[in-house]
């Protein structure tokens, strides 16, 4: 069973090593493309894969890091290694896509002339690259944040790859040069579309937010137990995309300690089918004059 699941783990990390070797191959055949024809949008294509590349690299690391045991300074784990690859992955999305945007004002301004027979060979030979690598990375894009940011990077590369082609089309038949601007800023905004869901998720990892949980709606069904009082001091954080952890005081009627323990294992139960809380820390309490606030503020602490 154990080496089953180091076997299942291999998998994903396999096809993205792949794609990384691919996806610079793809790279270097667009920079030169790209300088040969003069096309802006394909250098520009160049440059997202080429921080596909790295960001890829980054999850790889960061997958190896995430397998790390835990130990008395990481009592969690490494598996915020993994959020962190997708945050620094956004965070160097929002860059290129600024870079691209300010390079298309200036092609806007001072258009040049392109070689779109070229350019769309290149980009063509991009698009059977990149969806190739989307199609490998489809099945395991919703098993954490950082595969999901390597994915949607190639995703962005095949749709970029698609506005390079048609764009190229046009051009050749037309001679609307600026077209090739037009299609880089398309592409830096769908980058970073795409981008801001990633680094907003990875944030609130790192910020210890709670998920999306109805608060009032958990007080209800947790004060509704037979036993309980109330419930307060309440916190709920994420520690990685995939687990939620909550610690909470609670107030029971006049009984035994040894009596809270029928009330703790269901209030445990409760958390974890109705609001996937994996990991909950209990205070059970009686007669403590405590702020009985559900969420105390930091003074009352």
């Amino acid at each position: 069973m154990h080496d089953h699941a180091h076997h299942h783990h291999d998998v994903p990390r396999r096809k993205l090593l792949f794609v990384i070797l691919l996806n610079l191959i793809i790279t270097i055949a667009e920079v030169v493309g790209g300088l040969l024809s003069g096309s802006l949008a394909l250098l520009s294509d160049a440059i997202h894969n080429l921080s596909d590349t790295m960001a890829m690299v980054i999850s790889y690391l960061a997958m190896l890091i995430s397998r790390k045991p835990r130990n008395e300074r990481k009592t969690y784990g490494y598996n915020r290694a993994q959020t962190l690859a997708a945050f620094i992955n956004a965070s160097f999305l929002l860059l290129i896509s600024a870079y691209l945007i300010y390079e298309s004002i200036i092609r806007f301004l001072h258009p040049e002339p392109i070689k779109s027979g070229l350019m769309i060979v290149v980009a063509a030979i991009g698009l059977a690259s990149n969806f190739l690598s989307v199609v490998l990375l489809h099945s395991h894009s919703k098993a954490s944040l950082n595969l999901r940011s390597s994915y949607l990077h190639l995703l962005g590369d095949t749709v970029s790859s698609v506005g390079v082609i048609a764009g190229g089309i046009a051009i050749h038949l037309w001679h609307v040069y600026w077209l090739d601007p037009l299609v880089t800023v398309l592409i830096a905004l769908y980058i970073l579309r795409e981008t801001w869901q990633i680094l907003r998720e990875s944030i609130d990892v790192f910020m210890q937010s709670a998920p999306d949980i109805d608060f009032d709606d958990l007080q209800t069904s947790l004060e509704a137990l037979e036993g309980v009082r109330n419930i307060h001091h309440v916190h709920i954080w994420m520690y990685d995309e995939h687990s939620t952890c909550l610690e909470a005081h609670v107030e029971v009627d006049d009984m035994m300690l040894s009596e809270t323990t029928a009330i703790r294992l269901r209030i445990e139960k409760i958390l974890h089918d109705q609001y996937h809380i994996e990991h909950a820390t209990l205070q059970m309490e009686n007669g403590s004059k405590c702020e009985k606030e559900l969420i105390v503020s930091t003074e009352h602490e």
